[in-house]
């Protein structure tokens, strides 16, 4: 697509000359939106021209459907033209409701603050209540935070999603501005604890300035603006207070807790693909992994898949195939592997119980490098 970067025109409105320069506007060698420039002669005339101009431009732009509705974040790469490029759009999965493995309460703790919020929202602002939303989503690693955000984006089509990363934050006075520019729009902050640690935790001044500057765009916002903001962290504890001590910043927290019984059955299937599971090894399976998180579930099914084929055991999975997998990612890896796989727990609860023994799953790996 054949665009304008630089462009200086030169007119005539009922008989007042002026002129428009656009060139790309931006901070830090990166391209952050367009600056544009009006000039027009002094006096009333010319003021009130260069006003009807900024009007119809910001009409014409707000008009526009290239982002809005869509998923967007700031992906800066160099430009040989001067500068770089910023804005990307995402093409999120889609993720359905039965794709959502939460527990019960957390599920309508959800739907109550947005697919509820949203619905209620104009009759909200009828009352005079403020219809801006701020949300926390926090928990363990792996336990569906960040899968629960591209299924709120997939139930808000009308929404503009803005996808803030920590190595983003420098931009954030642009996300604010797109934020009530293209509302109604949902902006989404994760890893919320790296931004906005708890002042005493702090390693610099200039952790304090970002933190200050996140606080001072959210309570800058109008309160009827369509905006919901979510924002994750691992590490709730380390949240600096003040983010939540003003009302309007956050109005609820939402706890993802490790899977239950239920949830480690229901992302078992999910998460089986094509595999076929029997009930016994789906029993076995919900008690062997108590204390994982759903990424745990997930990549144990796509290991116990690669076993089945090592093994050429087919598409039906089998008592075999399963332990060599919980061998791998629970033992052989060490506690670091447990860890970054997001079973950490277990060790305080199947392996002290002895619901995992080493022998079969010893003898099975053996058989599987023998075939190597």
């Amino acid at each position: 697509v054949r665009f304008v970067k630089i462009g200086f025109w030169l007119s005539r409105e009922k008989h007042l000359p002026f002129a428009i320069l656009m060139a790309p506007g931006g901070r830090f060698g990166l391209r952050t939106g367009v600056h544009v420039e009006v000039a027009v002669p002094s006096g009333e005339p010319g003021a009130q021209l260069s006003q009807d101009l900024f009007r119809d431009l910001e009409l014409a732009v707000s008009k526009d459907r290239t982002y809005r509705g869509r998923v967007i974040s700031f992906e800066g790469h160099i430009d040989p033209m001067g500068g770089g490029s910023m804005v990307k759009v995402h093409r999120l999965a889609k993720v359905n409701r039965e794709d959502v493995i939460l527990p019960a309460k957390t599920l309508a703790m959800l739907d109550r603050n947005v697919a509820g919020f949203m619905a209620a929202r104009e009759q909200l602002r009828s009352l005079h209540f403020q219809t801006r939303k701020g949300l926390l989503f926090y928990g363990p690693p792996g336990t569906g935070k960040t899968h629960t955000i591209h299924y709120v984006a997939s139930q808000l089509p009308n929404h503009t999603t803005l996808l803030v990363t920590a190595e983003q934050i420098v931009f954030l006075s642009e996300y604010f501005r797109l934020a009530r520019f293209l509302q109604p729009s949902m902006m989404v902050i994760e890893d919320i604890d790296l931004i906005a640690r708890e002042r005493t935790h702090m390693h610099g001044p200039g952790e304090e300035l970002l933190l200050n500057k996140l606080l001072n765009e959210m309570d800058g916002l109008r309160e009827d603006a369509d905006v919901l903001f979510i924002l994750t962290t691992n590490r709730p504890d380390q949240i600096e207070p003040a983010l939540a001590a003003r009302p309007g910043r956050i109005d609820q927290a939402i706890e993802f807790p490790l899977p239950d019984e239920e949830g480690r059955a229901k992302l078992t299937k999910l998460y089986s693909r094509a595999l076929q599971i029997s009930e016994e090894l789906l029993s076995v399976i919900v008690t062997r992994t108590k204390g994982v998180s759903a990424a745990f579930i997930k990549e144990l099914m796509r290991r116990c898949a690669q076993f089945q084929i090592e093994l050429s055991a087919g598409n039906v999975l089998t008592q075999a195939a399963v332990d060599a997998a919980l061998e791998e990612m629970l033992f052989t890896g060490g506690a670091l592997n447990r860890r970054l796989l997001g079973g950490e727990a277990v060790e305080q609860t199947t392996m002290q119980t002895g619901s995992l023994s080493h022998g079969p799953f010893t003898a099975l790996s053996s058989r599987i490098v023998r075939r190597d």
